[in-house]
């Protein structure tokens, strides 16, 4: 492969008092993790050299002022900042949480002008990274503020794909925000995703119930009937194979998510809860719908763990290949649709 060739994996490096940088730094010691990629980390070479330094680790990096400056055969650090931070492992400080946040701003605006190919986005600590400039719940809806389309929240491994249909809101509001315009919404993105993103003909997604038992014919709850069901029957009757809704603890206890490509749930821990039990350090967070690629480990932080070399970083790695993969059937999937065959 022309290294000019190779897809740059913009890298957002998260709390500088977790772990990010630490599993950013694992996944490339491998220096043939380098053929797959020119990766660009959105920092300074002062703070990765504190984590390298903290952490005994030897991974080299090199530092940029300018993306036009990148090395296809190095670890890219784009210096954004040149302030001293202070770093203070495994603590949750405002400081980390602002820097967090350049990182983020700085990736992200370089990924809407194509001067980066996807993002790769290390954990935040969603409390300290809360400012005027930062008003969401998180990266997602972050996301959905700077790019064009309609996210959606996938967790996912080789055998599981869950997706959202409200994300990060209290558990009180879940019941009145699901609505049928809401459902056919998640349900399309899921569904464009399946078929661009991962080369699904014609994918099969299943719908979990809001309530226990599918609300027992209205004796739990009247969502399941008055709201779910026959949203789900118009959107099978315009020929998309969907299905539901399920009640969650028998759909994962008895493995029926094997049989569907896809798997929305209701509400975030219904969705999360079954799915970082099943996958939990393999899996990997996809922000489906929007007009560029983004990924992230399905870890959070790790401030118990931050210094001690013990992060593990296997999800960071899968998110990486995954974001590559994605960027790789997206470009493959528009090629092949710009021009179809016209039947006579």
């Amino acid at each position: 492969m022309d290294k000019t060739d190779k897809i740059i994996v913009g890298i957002s490096i998260g709390d500088l008092n977790g772990i990010g940088v630490e599993v950013i730094l694992k996944t490339f010691e491998d220096k043939r993790m380098l053929d797959f990629c020119t990766p660009v980390l959105f920092g300074a070479t002062k703070a990765i050299s504190y984590h390298k330094k903290a952490l005994n680790l030897e991974t080299p990096v090199h530092g940029i002022t300018a993306i036009n400056q990148i090395n296809h055969n190095k670890i890219n650090v784009l210096n954004i900042w040149k302030e001293e931070v202070k770093i203070e492992l495994g603590k949750a400080t405002k400081e980390s949480g602002n820097f967090a946040f350049k990182s983020l701003e700085a990736s992200v605006e370089h990924l809407k002008e194509n001067k980066i190919d996807v993002l790769v986005t290390a954990p935040i600590n969603k409390e300290n990274i809360q400012s005027e400039f930062f008003k969401t719940p998180g990266h997602t809806e972050y996301l959905e503020e700077k790019l064009e389309g309609n996210s959606l929240m996938i967790l996912m491994t080789d055998e599981l794909r869950i997706g959202l249909i409200t994300g990060h809101i209290p558990i009180a509001k879940v019941a009145e925000t699901i609505t049928p315009d809401l459902i056919k919404s998640k349900v399309d993105t899921m569904y464009n995703s399946l078929k661009q993103d991962f080369g699904i003909n014609k994918p099969k997604i299943a719908v979990l119930s809001l309530n226990p038992h599918c609300g027992d014919n209205g004796i739990i709850g009247k969502e399941d009937d008055d709201i779910i069901k026959p949203t789900l029957t118009e959107i099978a009757d315009s020929g998309k194979l969907v299905f539901g809704p399920y009640a969650a603890d028998g759909f994962f206890g008895s493995e029926t998510y094997k049989q569907f490509d896809g798997v929305l749930a209701t509400y975030h821990d219904q969705g999360l809860a079954p799915f970082k039990a099943l996958s939990f350090g393999k899996g990997v967070n996809f922000t489906a719908g929007l007009s560029h690629v983004r990924t992230s480990p399905d870890h959070g932080t790790g401030y118990d763990i931050a210094g001690k070399n013990q992060a593990n970083s296997s999800s960071f790695k899968e998110a990486l290949f995954t974001a590559i993969q994605v960027y790789k059937s997206r470009k493959d999937y528009k090629e092949l649709t710009q021009n179809p065959l016209k039947v006579r």
